[in-house]
């Protein structure tokens, strides 16, 4: 690991002018992905501004019936968060697989969905990796690809994006809010992520030195009996092959709202909009999870590997879709 200076700052004003005014410097919340990344050589900062003083932690009610999650919030503690548990259940059973109980004590809600993708390329600072090295091409399109995505992917890359979490919040459309040297502006989630294109190293829409302050979440009374399925190799802290987000509302045997949105096979958390869109309006049945669900993954691009993911992805929305629907029925 390369040397690098620590500060440590307990103002959020402090800690965007600390960073937006030297490009060299980055924060440090919970450090799970940043540390990895500098021991390993594929990301380097001279200095680290620590922002675990910060005052953003609380898990606050909104006016409207919606919740606000600070940045700062481990993932542990929003997981087990009544307000969570009982309002959003597809958060918090996406925060509980979604890392071992060491690193969901550390980890912050803002850092996960920073956490930068588990490419085996990416990591290896040997390889070509359009990501890192804008440039230097794919190496996993050639290469070893089984975990990588089939949806929005390019030539430049398709490595999937790793996060539980930010699958169960694209889904409830929620909103990042940051803060940054130009002021507070407010980020839908599903803008937050960025397809690969031909510009692969950006990732998120962010300036240098803006800063992740919260994570609103709009009432979506559905979400009360909402779902996270998680597909993987083995039951053990391990990342999806393939998961689903979703949430159900029925009536008179017809679908009248739903929501749906991918994981583990996508370059981004990937809201299931095609899906949703044939499920409205249509008969709450086994038939129709299943033509939706094909629909949704009929724009895939597999490689050499991972050609299985498509048939999974679709396996997986339906079991999600099928729960979602008797939980709703519970009401």
């Amino acid at each position: 690991m390369r040397p690098f200076s620590y500060a440590r700052v307990a103002d959020v004003a402090d800690a965007i002018t600390a960073v937006a005014g030297d490009q060299t410097s980055a924060f440090l919340a919970g450090g799970t992905t940043k540390i990895d990344m500098l021991r390993i050589g594929t990301e380097w900062s001279q200095r680290l501004v620590d922002i675990n003083d910060l005052p953003l932690t609380l898990i606050e009610d909104l006016p409207d019936g919606g919740l606000r999650i600070g940045a700062l919030a481990r993932m542990s503690d929003v997981a087990m968060a009544p307000a969570v548990i009982g309002r959003y259940a597809m958060i918090s059973r996406a925060l509980l697989l979604g890392a071992s109980a060491q690193l969901r004590n550390m980890a912050t809600m803002g850092g996960n969905l920073m956490q930068r993708v588990r490419c085996g390329y990416f990591r290896d600072a040997h390889s070509p990796c359009d990501k890192r090295e804008p440039g230097s091409g794919c190496a996993a399109i050639p290469g070893v690809n089984r975990g990588h995505a089939v949806l929005g992917t390019s030539e430049h890359c398709i490595a999937t994006h790793p996060s539980d979490v930010a699958v169960a919040l694209v889904a409830l459309d929620a909103v990042v809010r940051v803060e940054g040297p130009g002021g507070t502006r407010e980020i839908p989630i599903d803008d937050f992520f960025l397809l690969p294109g031909e510009t692969p190293h950006l990732e998120h829409p962010l300036e240098h030195g803006e800063l992740i302050t919260a994570i609103d979440v709009p009432a979506v009374p559905i979400a009360r009996r909402s779902t996270y399925l998680k597909v993987r190799d083995r039951e053990s802290y391990e990342f999806a092959l393939t998961s689903a987000a979703a949430a159900m509302r029925v009536e008179d045997g017809t679908v009248a709202e739903v929501r749906l949105a991918l994981g583990g096979v996508a370059t981004k958390p990937w809201r299931a909009r095609e899906a949703e869109r044939l499920l409205t309006g249509a008969r709450a049945d086994g038939d129709a999870f299943v033509r939706a669900a094909r629909a949704e993954m009929s724009a895939a691009v597999p490689r050499s590997m991972n050609a299985f993911k498509i048939e999974l992805a679709q396996r997986t929305m339906v079991r999600a879709l099928e729960t979602a629907m008797t939980l709703g029925e519970e009401r």
